[in-house]
């Protein structure tokens, strides 16, 4: 992330960002899925899967809805260039270390997800960290007010 001619933050900063903020909407689609399933598409599932979902805590769901709309509004005060970004961003990461911490270690979702759902999950948790630091980076150089 180079420096744009006018001391403002560079084009990949706002594609960064932007793609960033599709990322998050994408999870907080994820998240009405899961708390709109119906009886229907339960049904549907293995009985594993729908143990997770019928046993899964208020706080690791608490958790989801935390991390994609701060995930979200961060994505957005990043394209507004402020500085409550960085905060907000950190706050996304917890609400997704707190819901895979819920669904790996006390649920024991790895046997379930395989090791495709746990490296999605794996990815979600670089994306949190990349972000954070991102926004760090774009606040330290004067990007964000």
């Amino acid at each position: 992330m180079s420096e744009s001619l006018n001391g403002g933050p560079p084009k990949s900063f706002y594609w960064i960002a932007g793609l960033a903020l599709i990322w998050n909407l994408m999870g907080l689609g994820a998240y009405v899925s899961q708390v709109t399933t119906s009886p229907e598409m339960l049904a549907g599932m293995s009985d594993a899967e729908r143990a997770l979902y019928e046993n899964l805590p208020a706080w690791a769901t608490a958790a989801f809805a935390i991390a994609v709309n701060a995930g979200a509004l961060g994505c957005l005060l990043l394209l507004f260039k402020k500085a409550l970004a960085v905060p907000i961003l950190i706050l996304s990461l917890v609400g997704v270390l707190v819901q895979h911490f819920n669904s790996f270690v006390l649920m024991g979702a790895l046997s379930i997800v395989g090791p495709a759902g746990a490296a999605f999950s794996a990815t979600v948790v670089v994306i949190g960290v990349y972000l954070v630091w991102f926004a760090n980076n774009a606040k330290a150089k004067g990007w964000l007010s």
